[in-house]
């Protein structure tokens, strides 16, 4: 119970478009929640390493993301496209070429938006997107504006010079393995030093670690600490972002935009979030908040209540006059 609402948790398997690909949703209400509308309905589309269940629903100090936005009233939903979490995972094989970029995302994202709207019987919904999640979102949403409200990016992805912070070079496989052990370094990597003990909350690198961990479906890199990361989202830095070609257009948003950014975000610096912002002409209302002493896993930290509190006013803020 939170905030003293009892929640109402569910995971679920849903079809994607392609024969033998499933799709796991994560689902999180208030218990006596019986009605749905567009303005609380809410979906979450994780970035480019981890599932959104490894972001969006880690209970650090009794509390998850998702946790908070059902304690609000909102109607959550978290979606794992094919090759993350609870989704089916390809075949890594030297000669596999499944690789998940932003296209492919897309269409699972769009599986879970329609699954969602049928269920709740709803014409449109919120799209959170972190990272990559804000690409796949971004793009949906430029081709289906009619089924996005309100569009709020964590950190989104921009066209940079030079390699990508995501890109670890060299020849590009299907997967990458990352050793969990040394994410924390690499998290804590632009932040003051005589601020690195206190950003991620007590226990949470842990507990975060341990959840990710679970989600790896190769028992032998568990043991090792490890786990595969699909390498389309790489692939994508390399085609586009890094080869100055956006995977879509800011401009063709048309609905109204949140974007949130960390001072220490070494992913998205900070010039790259302003672009971002710039570019995006069409949307009726935009705002952009700076989040202070946070960096791309903003979420997961000791100000990600900021983050999630201004996700939640943006959603139900009025139009401004």
């Amino acid at each position: 119970m939170i905030s003293g609402h009892a929640l109402y948790r569910e995971a679920l398997s849903v079809a994607s478009d392609t024969d033998g690909i499933i799709l796991r949703l994560h689902h999180r209400r208030q218990e006596e929640q019986v009605t749905f509308d567009a303005a609380h309905t809410v979906i979450m589309m994780h970035g480019a390493t981890y599932s959104s269940g490894s972001l969006f629903d880690i209970p650090l100090e009794g509390e998850s993301f998702m946790d908070f936005l059902a304690a609000a009233g909102f109607d959550v939903w978290a979606v794992d496209v094919r090759g993350f979490g609870g989704s089916t995972r390809p075949d890594y094989t030297e000669d596999n070429p499944q690789l998940v970029q932003a296209e492919v995302a897309v269409r699972d994202l769009s599986a879970a938006v329609n699954y969602v709207l049928a269920r709740q019987q709803l014409k449109s919904l919120n799209l959170i997107g972190m990272s990559w999640g804000g690409t796949v979102s971004g793009l949906y949403t430029t081709q289906n504006y009619e089924k996005v409200r309100r569009l709020a990016l964590i950190a989104p992805q921009w066209l940079l010079q030079g390699q990508a912070a995501l890109d670890p070079g060299g020849r590009l496989g299907t997967c990458r393995e990352i050793i969990i052990d040394d994410i924390k370094n690499r998290w804590l990597r632009s932040v003051p030093e005589h601020k690195k003990h206190d950003l991620i909350p007590e226990g949470g690198f842990s507990l975060w670690a341990e959840k990710t961990l679970s989600e790896e479906p190769d028992e032998v890199l568990r043991r090792k600490g490890l786990i595969r990361a699909n390498n389309g989202p790489v692939q994508d830095t390399r085609k586009y972002w890094t080869a100055g070609v956006p995977v879509y257009q800011p401009a063709d948003i048309r609905v109204p935009l949140l974007l949130l950014h960390g001072e220490w975000d070494a992913d998205v610096p900070v010039e790259l979030a302003m672009n971002w912002f710039i570019s995006a002409t069409r949307a009726p209302w935009k705002r952009w908040t700076e989040i202070g002493e946070a960096t791309h896993m903003m979420v997961l930290e000791k100000n990600r209540r900021q983050v999630w509190r201004e996700i939640a006013l943006f959603f139900n803020a009025s139009l401004p006059v």
